[in-house]
């Protein structure tokens, strides 16, 4: 029988999973867990070769994306997603990602001319767009995002200003943390790009982790964005 090479394993698993923008670590700990069925975070980072400084950490990520899950007590026991449900998350991913794209192109075909979506690049510049996004939104904005943590730090001071002038706000999210006061949230899971409409007049998509973005004033493509998002909560 052929020897089993973990290595080559990690290797062939990389290339793949790296489209769920798992970082190398992530990876190494998820093929871990699957092999172990579930481990502290010591134990991932002995068989997964990782850092044990860093084992937690990575460990909590995966879970935020889905491929992880803890028991209660101490220590913290993790335990795999099983790949069968990785898979049926990879499909259902490909398929939304899919079906937005169809449906925004049938929006061009009906309009018969191309719409202006302004493409932004770079961390900061993409969370200078969303600050200036709450900073314009006179009525209501809603944020769905499966990143949260990343936003909260740099936009909270915002969003309590736009709270004051009596914006309504509605984060879609599944797990939030802290939120401010007057923030309506929603939970939904599985979500693969960070989507904000403020007013039905501007919309913004972004990719996970916040490093390329979309914006449009062109209020049609906006109340489309939107449109998706209620039907997306609904499913």
């Amino acid at each position: 029988m052929e020897q089993f090479d973990i290595e080559k394993e990690y290797r062939s698993a990389a290339r793949n999973l790296g489209t769920f923008s798992l970082s190398e670590y992530e990876i190494r700990a998820y093929i871990s867990l699957v092999l172990n069925g579930y481990g502290s975070a010591e134990t991932i980072a002995k068989t997964a070769r990782i850092p044990r400084t860093s084992a937690y950490k990575v460990l909590q990520s995966l879970s935020g994306k889905g491929f992880a899950y803890t028991t209660k007590g101490r220590p913290t026991i993790f335990k795999s997603e099983s790949p069968g449900t990785i898979k049926k998350l990879a499909a259902d991913r490909i398929a939304e990602t899919f079906d937005r794209l169809e449906a925004i192109s049938e929006l061009f075909s009906e309009r018969g001319e191309p719409q202006l979506v302004f493409t932004i690049t770079g961390r900061e510049r993409v969370m200078k767009k969303i600050s200036e996004i709450i900073d314009k939104t006179e009525k209501y904005l809603v944020i769905s995002t499966p990143s949260f943590s990343l936003l909260r730090r740099e936009i909270e001071k915002k969003l309590q200003n736009a709270i004051k002038r009596n914006v309504e706000i509605t984060l879609i999210a599944e797990e939030t943390g802290r939120v401010p006061e007057g923030v309506k949230v929603i939970r939904k899971k599985e979500q693969i790009a960070t989507d904000i409409v403020s007013d039905g007049e501007r919309a913004f998509i972004a990719d996970s982790d916040l490093e390329a973005c979309g914006y449009t004033e062109n209020p049609l493509l906006a109340q489309h964005v939107e449109r998706f998002l209620i039907v997306s909560i609904e499913r």
